[in-house]
């Protein structure tokens, strides 16, 4: 397996590639229609690290923004849900939590072709590989300890107190994930995978008790985190498609998954192999620890089932890049790459499955 700098590769931005162009000025002429002191002539760049959703950053003679749209093109339901994006760090920036100042939510493809939103740009550092290799000890231990307590403060909030009542169903989250995914994984399944097989028949009728639940994000990981520029404190959690009402233990897992991910060149970051008492980052255990001693949750008793459900879930997650890649949709170079993670994340997924019993 070739070695690949993340760092080097996900980090910034690029032309704009040619089928997720747009018209700049048509987005000019709203934007100034729209947006308080907003003046163009508009710069356009794409970032490199958009995958789902492209992002966009956008430069201006006063400020930059940042757009993230729907992709074009054929899409799986309910997938892309950008209006969803803006509503949650709407309602969250007002509660100060760390996310990018929401501006403007547009549903009108007419502007840019599909339907996006526009947040402010936020200046700060992305650390694309989860051993932080251009880092030290001492600021990854307390990266870690950040990204802890960031997650744990998300699991906190009571949906209701910050507008979020009916932005999801909330109960019986891992069992409407597991049939979501099912599905999604089937609309876009390119080959047989006799893992997935398996962990469909078997997620259904072993599923971890029900949590109270909680704002999850879905896709919380370091390389979704602006770290602010001089110091390790967390300027913005970035990538709100995934979020919901959940369980915020199968969201704290889901994060966990960077110790037991499979390494590969598909620019999806991992522990394995890494020696983390000298890299200053914490064991599982220890950093488990940390978060139940903030949250008053125990995910330990389950963790092999979250574990199950989470490769599963991001198995399929992968599948649909592989969908995309099909049908000509993928908006990442290393779209293929990704979509030949299916069958190790599969087989990971159905390893913890038998640790819980299969």
């Amino acid at each position: 397996m070739s070695a690949i700098d993340r760092q080097s590769i996900f980090s910034g931005t690029r032309e704009v590639a040619e089928r997720l162009r747009f018209d700049v000025g048509r987005l000019e002429t709203y934007l100034r229609g729209h947006v308080a002191e907003f003046s163009g002539p508009i710069v356009v760049g794409q970032f490199k690290g958009g995958q789902s959703n492209p992002t966009y950053l956008l430069e201006t003679p006063r400020r930059r923004y940042v757009l993230r749209r729907k992709p074009p093109g054929k899409l799986l339901p309910s997938a892309h849900a950008v209006d969803r994006e803006f509503r949650v760090i709407s309602a969250l920036h007002a509660q100060g939590f760390p996310v990018a100042e929401p501006i403007l939510y547009c549903g009108d493809d007419d502007v840019v072709g599909t339907a996006f939103f526009v947040m402010s740009y936020v200046a700060g550092r992305v650390f694309w590989e989860p051993q932080m290799p251009a880092s030290d000890r001492g600021e990854r231990a307390q990266v870690y300890d950040a990204m802890n307590s960031t997650l744990a403060r998300l699991h906190a909030f009571e949906p209701a107190t910050i507008g979020l009542a009916d932005y999801g169903r909330g109960e019986n989250y891992v069992g409407r994930q597991v049939e979501r995914w099912s599905k999604q994984y089937r609309a876009s399944q390119t080959e047989a995978i006799e893992d997935m097989e398996r962990l469909i028949g078997w997620l259904p009728a072993h599923l971890p008790p029900a949590q109270m639940p909680r704002l999850v994000h879905g896709d919380y990981r370091l390389d979704n985190i602006i770290l602010a520029p001089e110091k390790a404190k967390i300027a913005a959690v970035l990538d709100w498609e995934l979020s919901t009402l959940g369980d915020p233990l199968a969201d704290f897992s889901y994060h966990l998954m960077q110790w037991h991910m499979p390494p590969s060149d598909a620019g999806t970051g991992s522990l394995v192999g890494q020696d983390l008492a000298a890299l200053g980052i914490p064991p599982l255990d220890a950093y488990v620890e940390a978060y139940m001693a903030r949250t008053r949750l125990d995910p330990r008793p389950h963790l092999p089932v979250y574990f199950a459900y989470n490769f599963f879930r991001l198995a399929a997650i992968m599948q649909g890049i592989a969908g995309r890649v099909r049908d000509g949709t993928a908006t990442s170079a290393f779209a293929t790459a990704k979509a030949a993670l299916v069958r190790p994340l599969a087989a990971t997924g159905w390893e913890f499955a038998r640790q819980a019993g299969a």
